[in-house]
């Protein structure tokens, strides 16, 4: 049995760790015995209602009451829509046949018509009912009769819904009505499983192919546990099927080695705690939680049955929830960064974690000791901390809607978050940063040749051009984030001006309008257009940029972060292209974001336009209800008081929002002069989405932008961001404890004299000064002394946000050093002038490397 076909499973940290003899031990060769083989499926068969459906027990408890209505509210508003139904329908006014989301809507709710009828605690007329269970039966054979299975006709549109979604919703309908089809419909199964078998086209032989870019991370496992539920049902013949399922789906335990990819494959969770899917996109707010949800619920369905030893794989999920999506979630809202074309949905950031809490509750239930009890006191500090309230009806299970309750009912697990209170991420994998403090939370889009600026599909998040050019996104202590960010920040501010955003001031056309569909369609052409195709995910729906610095180091709570900003890949491969495909240019910009405890100061040098276009810097963009009472105060460079809106040379600005008690500041250090906007905007959703409501949503937009003329010289700006700044402080850094020290595109510099912090990115080759630093070559790193008060303890940490090099080099003027703790991959030294530093990089992938030095 082979299944170690892509590498090692390993964890997040040495604690959930597996060795390879662990990982093939995690799948049996096969039952002691057939009849325990035939314990083992039914056990499965019985998991899985019990996690749809819920047990007796758990259905009486009064806490799922309201997930059983809407169970019911469902199903019967299902039925009524087949009674409806016309000649030639299934449901009422479902067309069928030309759009496959019909089809898979049809699917879904027949399962949705099943589930109740094996739900306890509905009314006799749907649980248990027979009558309603053959209706079911009768539509599977008619949608398969008609629409289904005839291969000839199927697989049009998407191909998720062919091979995953309807496959999903057929297979979890035979398993809740087992006895059913075999007494009243025992052809449908094989017949099913055949035509299941035939549309997974992305694969070999009707089965996962891991060497398919289409059978990865958070499909994979979607397609795999398919595929564990069709073996149950098929009896002992179907024992491989699971066997061979289970095999598949244990390659997204395995952290991702970029250095030696198994299948080529890049999806998946990477060891700083990046998540990414469709090969380039940072996606652990979506996919991410998709996949989460999917192992979770494949441990349940697997416990006890004999097939899996899934107690084994607890830590290395633990360890996605500790170090991927904990620094993602603030306040019970999931940061923007990581949600791709999802950002575009109007379903919000809470509800996003309201999914990642079901799947840790359950994961509560499989772990044991210290870790469940961690898990437990993190669902209720998100439950504490959230500005919205976590409706567990919303929840799959009605088991977990219980033990969600238990939880929250144990006095014995005090609410702790996951993350220390102080914390900085550089999620260098994913060109994505997070930086926390008490009372905000920042977030960082990078991009580079290796990430996607963005991602847009299936006419869902139109105008996405900047998102991944250094957006950046300032989360505020106890404000409703659906006020501020989400779906209406993207209808209402311009996508020209996201906050942090350099872009030259044009006018972009969204796809749908460029070439009348959701896709660039030209499957004649030689790179064969069509609606998903590499081509068509490499220039169209998640293109890269063409720059090769992004990144960034951490030293303890503080960091760094780098970006030279680029344009696409389409527009550096324009003459490929057919002459009526689209491209764009960028801007020019250099940037750096250097992250304390109070301020996160911003350096952008060379910034400009080589077309000589007219270019807008966003400092920052803010969204609030246009009936919240907002105050712009501030001061000018020459001492005087500024009330705002207007264009001013300011020192310093606030923005305040008295309604929800938040502000922040901005302290320009080296910036020209700054144009601030207050505007009530009104737009419709589907400006950002064809498929959200037309209704018009209404927000106060706080623009604070920095504007560069058609044919200027590249300019520089240095501002720093202050998170609920009041006056008096802002005022203080008049002579405050920021100063820069270098800020051209070859480095940037600053220095924090309250923290005894210098940080610096270097960006080009040969040497680089800055204070008491000397850099050679690109890289990250940040030194903080101590002082004499504190033993004149020096640390120092480095990264390469090339992800190329194989040693960095960093001098440290002055008296010499000694090292007295640090990473084995540096090298500490003394030579001329100071302490030379020498760290191995070589397939660090931006690993940041940290030394303690002593006088």
């Amino acid at each position: 049995m082979e299944i170690t076909r892509r590498g090692l499973l390993s964890a997040m940290s040495a604690m959930s760790a597996l060795s390879a003899a662990g990982l093939m031990a995690v799948v049996p060769a096969g039952p002691a015995s057939a009849a325990a083989g035939a314990e083992g499926r039914a056990r499965l068969l019985a998991n899985t209602v019990d996690v749809f459906a819920g047990t007796a027990e758990s259905n009486a408890r009064p806490e799922t009451a309201a997930k059983l209505a809407a169970m019911e509210r469902t199903a019967r508003a299902d039925l009524k829509a087949m009674d409806d139904a016309r000649e030639g329908e299934l449901f009422a006014g479902l067309v069928l046949g030309t759009d496959e989301a019909n089809l898979n809507t049809a699917y879904r709710k027949l399962y949705e018509i099943a589930l109740a009828t094996r739900t306890p605690g509905l009314p006799a007329d749907l649980y248990g009912s027979t009558t309603v269970q053959h209706r079911v039966l009768d539509g599977l054979a008619w949608l398969h009769e008609r629409y289904y299975g005839d291969q000839s006709k199927g697989y049009y549109g998407n191909w998720f819904h062919w091979e995953i979604g309807i496959s999903q919703h057929i297979s979890k309908t035979l398993v809740l009505l087992a006895d059913a089809v075999a007494d009243h419909r025992p052809d449908l199964l094989p017949t099913y499983v055949a035509s299941m078998d035939a549309y997974l086209r992305n694969g070999t032989d009707g089965d996962v192919d891991l060497d398919s870019r289409f059978h990865t991370g958070a499909n994979l496992a979607d397609i795999t546990t398919n595929r564990i539920l069709q073996g149950a049902l098929l009896g002992e013949p179907g024992e491989a099927r699971i066997r061979k399922a289970l095999t598949d789906q244990l390659t997204v335990f395995a952290t991702i080695d970029p250095y030696h990819l198994d299948h080529g494959v890049t999806d998946g969770h990477y060891a700083d705690g990046s998540f990414i899917q469709h090969a380039s996109v940072a996606y652990t707010g979506s996919y991410g939680k998709g996949l989460l949800t999917r192992v979770v619920q494949t441990l349940k369905i697997l416990d006890g049955t004999g097939f899996a030893h899934g107690e084994e794989l607890v830590p290395t999920v633990h360890g996605w929830v500790r170090n991927g999506f904990a620094p993602l979630i603030f306040e019970g809202w999931m940061m923007e960064i990581v949600k791709g074309r999802a950002v575009a949905r109007p379903d919000s950031g809470y509800t996003d974690v309201a999914v990642v809490v079901e799947a840790v509750v359950d994961l509560s239930s499989l772990a044991s000791g210290a870790a469940a009890t961690a898990l437990k006191a993190y669902v209720k500090h998100v439950r504490a901390t959230s500005r919205a309230p976590l409706d567990p009806a919303r929840f799959v299970s009605p088991v977990s809607v219980v033990r969600y309750a238990d939880i929250l009912a144990d006095d014995a697990v005090p609410p702790a978050d996951l993350n220390p209170a102080a914390r900085s991420v550089a999620f260098n994998a994913m060109d994505k940063t997070v930086h926390r403090r008490p009372g905000y939370a920042f977030a960082l889009a990078r991009s580079s040749d290796r990430i996607s600026k963005y991602e847009y599909m299936n006419g869902e998040n139109l105008m996405p051009w900047f998102q991944g050019d250094g957006a950046y996104y300032l989360y505020l202590s106890g404000q409703d984030q659906s006020r501020a960010y989400g779906v209406d920040y993207y209808t209402t501010v311009s996508p020209y001006g996201l906050a942090g955003v350099t872009a030259p001031v044009e006018q972009r056309r969204t796809v749908p309008e460029l070439y009348g569909k959701a896709y660039y369609d030209n499957p004649g052409h030689p790179l064969h257009f069509t609606s998903s195709s590499e081509s068509q995910n490499k220039y169209v729906y998640f293109p890269r940029g063409a720059n090769g610095f992004s990144g960034g180091a951490v030293l303890g709570e503080y960091g760094a972060a780098g970006m030279v900003q680029s344009s696409d890949v389409a527009y550096h491969d324009r003459a490929l292209l057919p002459d009526d495909f689209v491209v764009y240019r960028a801007a020019t910009a250099t940037k750096s974001w250097f992250l304390f405890d109070d301020e996160i100061v911003v350096l952008a040098a060379d910034v400009g336009d080589a077309a000589g276009r007219a270019v807008t810097t966003t400092v920052d963009a803010r969204t609030a209800a246009p009936d919240d009472r907002i105050s712009l105060t501030g001061v000018l460079r020459d001492g005087r008081p500024w009330t705002g809106p207007g264009t001013a040379d300011l020192h310093w600005l606030r923005y305040a929002n008295t309604t929800e008690g938040t502000a922040v500041g901005y302290v320009f250090l080296d910036t020209p002069k700054v144009r601030v906007t207050l505007d009530e905007v009104t737009r419709s959703r589907r400006v950002v989405r064809t498929a959200n409501s037309d209704a018009p949503v209404t927000r106060s937009v706080l623009g604070v932008t920095v504007d560069g003329e058609a044919g200027a010289r590249p300019a520089r700006l240095a501002y720093a961001l202050v998170p609920n700044a009041g006056e008096a402080k802002l005022r203080a850094h008049r002579h405050g404890p920021l100063k820069v020290l270098a800020n051209t595109r070859r480095l940037q510099a600053v220095t924090h004299t309250g923290l005894g912090l210098t940080a610096a990115n270097a960006f080009t080759e040969g040497r680089h000064e800055a204070g008491e630093l000397r850099v050679h070559g690109p890289a990250s790193v940040l030194v903080q002394r101590a002082g004499r008060r504190g033993g004149g303890t020096v640390r120092v940490a480095v990264s390469d946000p090339t992800m190329d090099r194989d040693t960095v080099t960093v001098l440290l003027r002055g008296r010499p050093l000694r090292r007295t703790t640090g990473d084995p991959q540096v090298r500490v030294d003394r030579a001329p002038g100071g302490t030379r530093i020498e760290v191995d990089t070589h397939h660090a992938y931006g690993r940041s490397f940290t030394v303690t030095l002593k006088e």
